[in-house]
């Protein structure tokens, strides 16, 4: 096919220069702002380290526990076809349209001292305001939909054929959904991961509200970068560079990954 004339010319070259600009300026004026001292710098001071620390292992918990529950779940709704699924989609999608602050006040509605399930949840010892359990709750519920979708996607997208085949040799759906569908959609989860991931990550409101901002215990990366931003504005831009790094390596790594996995497969 030919991509040539007036229409590339006129609209599409120019429309994806000014996106490229849009989302790509603000993200290199960080680095701009911030040498290579003022980097190093920051992780030295009171707390960084430990932010970075907490982020990553609340959201590669968070990520874990999205993945376990959320494989199967999406593979449920991808494969069947019932009365109420559109509903149950909608539901579990909400979550990608709450504003953040809402999330957190959800959160301790339901899962509060005083919410809905706050007498069960003290009765049963667990402490979840204002901890680092908190925190992996909190990410857990904004970065949840972001897999779900994209896994329901993958897992719609499969040769349905493949699957019947299998189970007519005699597997099990189970482990049809194991040796068949899982890897068959790898790339496609992998992407859902790395997207759930990264929102992990850059989750602020629904921590603020529901976990709190302290040092050690549940102030993430975008908690100190906010702590930092009225008094210290170098630092707030050195850490915001970390964590732009670290985001871009993680979704580098994924994107290696799910070709990996593709070319993998397609040898197979």
């Amino acid at each position: 096919m030919r991509h040539s004339g007036w229409f590339s010319v006129v609209v599409l070259v120019p429309t994806l220069a000014v996106v490229l600009c849009f989302l790509t300026l603000p993200i290199v004026a960080i680095f701009v702002d911030t040498g290579p001292l003022d980097l190093l710098s920051s992780l030295g001071e009171d707390g960084a380290l430990e932010a970075l620390r907490l982020s990553l292992t609340c959201s590669a918990i968070a990520v874990g526990l999205i993945v376990l529950f959320g494989t199967p779940a999406a593979y449920l709704l991808a494969t069947r076809r019932f009365r109420g699924r559109a509903m149950l989609v909608t539901l579990v999608e909400l979550p990608l349209v709450l504003p953040p602050a809402v999330a957190g006040i959800g959160l301790l509605a339901a899962l509060g001292p005083k919410g809905v399930l706050g007498g069960l949840v003290e009765d049963a010892g667990i402490r979840l305001v204002l901890t680092t359990a908190g925190v992996i709750l909190a990410l857990t519920f904004v970065a949840a939909p972001f897999y779900l979708r994209q896994a329901q996607s993958a897992f719609e997208a499969l040769d349905r054929t493949w699957l019947e085949a299998s189970r007519t040799l005699g597997a099990s759906e189970a482990r049809t959904f194991l040796r068949v569908a899982i890897p068959t959609a790898g790339p496609g989860l992998i992407s859902g991961l790395a997207l759930a991931w990264g929102r992990a990550l850059g989750e602020f409101g629904a921590t603020l509200m529901f976990a709190g901002s302290f040092r050690g215990i549940t102030q993430t990366v975008p908690l100190a970068i906010y702590e930092r931003f009225s008094t210290d504005f170098t630092g707030a831009l050195a850490l915001s560079a970390v964590l732009v790094a670290v985001s871009a390596a993680l979704l580098l790594s994924v994107k290696l990954l799910s070709g990996s996995a593709w070319l993998g497969g397609a040898a197979r």
